[in-house]
């Protein structure tokens, strides 16, 4: 019996920074991990990725799409599709999507209650937002196999 699945990385694709979120190797717990600062230039920020993907040992990527309410396809989820696409072309893993439907909402509402403000906030509320996307794929996969 296999003990370890491979650890994922969850992504939060915003139009400032990109949040990166890391599990364990068990997948049982997605933590913060960084912030990538988008350039302007894809390539390189797509490539910075891929690096953290070979560095940590990296078996999946769960990247968050931001789809309307009423679960359609909207401008901000369409332009995500699109950057999933050229990563799929970049990673060597499985690249995989998660709603993420109000996850920066959550992510900011706890960094409140934590008493977090300011510069440090903007560092990491797109990594506690990839941390939700990420955990939340990690949960709904736990319910399928228990």
């Amino acid at each position: 019996m296999s003990s370890t699945l491979g650890r994922a990385l969850g992504i939060d694709l915003g139009s400032k920074r990109i949040g990166v979120a890391l599990s364990d190797s068990d997948r049982v717990l997605a933590t913060p991990y960084s912030t990538v600062k988008r350039v302007g230039d894809r390539p390189k920020e797509h490539a910075l990725l891929a690096q953290i993907v070979q560095e940590e040992a990296v078996t999946v990527v769960v990247i968050g799409v931001p789809y309307g309410l009423a679960n359609q396809p909207n401008p901000a989820s369409k332009s995500i599709l699109r950057e999933i696409k050229a990563l799929r072309k970049v990673l060597d893993v499985e690249v995989v999507e998660q709603d993420e439907r109000l996850t920066t909402v959550e992510a900011e509402h706890s960094l409140r209650f934590q008493g977090v403000k300011g510069v440090k906030k903007k560092d990491v509320v797109d990594q506690l937002a990839a941390a939700i996307i990420l955990q939340s794929w990690i949960d709904a996969k736990a319910l399928h196999r228990g």
